[in-house]
């Protein structure tokens, strides 16, 4: 079994034990690697990525093709915690890409709350050689960080065979690695209730207690519009064009957006969606991520969309 183990990986050409001499590596089955539950797994990390990159027209195909020199992580790692870390945008040579995957991965496992080096499965030597099993184990750590409401697909595991490769020879054996976990089970489980939206929640009840939630935000936005003579009377309405978001978002957190940046009297569906997306990526700068929102249900307005955003900026300024 395990001569054809590596007859596999030495014809599709991913493995080279020279690479991993007196290292421990684990290798996906090819069985496991047609498995649908990991397929599906790989399809909702790719639809992640690209969702959460829409804005940076940045497209993944391959997971492990696609997010070994850095860019992708560098740009998740800034989409997500707003940061932005002292490398090459784009790292063209082997050395330069090894360079910046060590300070993306330094900073996101420190982020990630993975001091103890035994608790992390990837490292930048398995992401750069494309190694499909860090690579997921990586991605499915950042979602539960920072998208803990995003649903994977649960009770995804693996067939691996385990190697460690010295002078003396290869070991190897077969073990089961999990990907995810069962979503019923662990004490850090949530119900689809605790891992849903908010907002989502709140738009479920009954039709006074909208009212009253939607009553406090928009004192709340009046109270910090009051100084530029504006008031807000129809929420669902009046933040489609963007302005009124642009304005509320540089008063709160206390700067002045260039009124060249963005246009002030929006005529059109497309100056309404730059005003936005402009809105969306500030808000994505100052800490707070909103990749959820679609600004296409903004300038639609969709209530929804529209709450989310406000209520992110109630929740933030409410006590300051």
């Amino acid at each position: 079994m395990e001569a054809d183990i590596f007859e596999y990986h030495k014809e599709e050409d991913t493995v080279d034990t020279e690479s991993f001499q007196g290292e421990k590596r684990k290798i996906i089955q090819p069985a496991s690697l047609k498995d649908p539950k990991l397929e599906k797994l790989k399809q909702a990390l790719v639809d992640w990525i690209n969702s959460t990159l829409n804005r940076e027209h940045i497209v993944v195909q391959k997971l492990e093709e696609d997010l070994f020199d850095g860019l992708v992580l560098h740009h998740l790692l800034s989409r997500l915690a707003g940061v932005h870390l002292p490398v090459e945008e784009i790292a063209l040579t082997s050395s330069t890409q090894i360079h910046k995957l060590g300070v993306i991965l330094e900073d996101l496992d420190k982020r990630l709350g993975l001091q103890d080096s035994s608790q992390i499965k990837w490292n930048v030597k398995l992401i750069h050689n494309k190694d499909l099993l860090a690579t997921i184990h990586l991605l499915v750590a950042m979602v539960r960080c920072f998208q803990p409401e995003l649903d994977l697909p649960s009770n995804v595991k693996v067939e691996v065979v385990a190697v460690e490769v010295s002078r003396s020879g290869i070991k190897s054996d077969v073990q089961t690695e999990v990907l995810t976990e069962d979503s019923d089970t662990g004490p850090g489980s949530l119900s689809n209730t605790e891992r849903e939206d908010p907002i989502e929640q709140l738009l479920k009840l009954e039709a006074h207690k909208v009212n009253t939630v939607k009553k406090a935000i928009l004192h709340f936005v009046n109270q910090n519009m009051l100084s530029m003579g504006l008031q807000v009377a129809d929420m669902d309405k009046q933040f489609a064009d963007g302005v009124i978001l642009l304005l509320l978002i540089g008063q709160l957190e206390g700067f002045f957006i260039p009124l060249y940046d963005f246009n002030l009297t929006p005529v059109n569906h497309s100056e309404m969606l730059h005003n936005v997306n402009l809105a969306l990526d500030i808000l994505n700068d100052t800490g707070l991520e909103m990749s959820s929102v679609d600004p296409q249900d903004i300038v639609s307005q969709d209530v929804t969309a529209t709450l989310k955003i406000l209520y992110a900026l109630f929740k933030k300024h409410k006590g300051k």
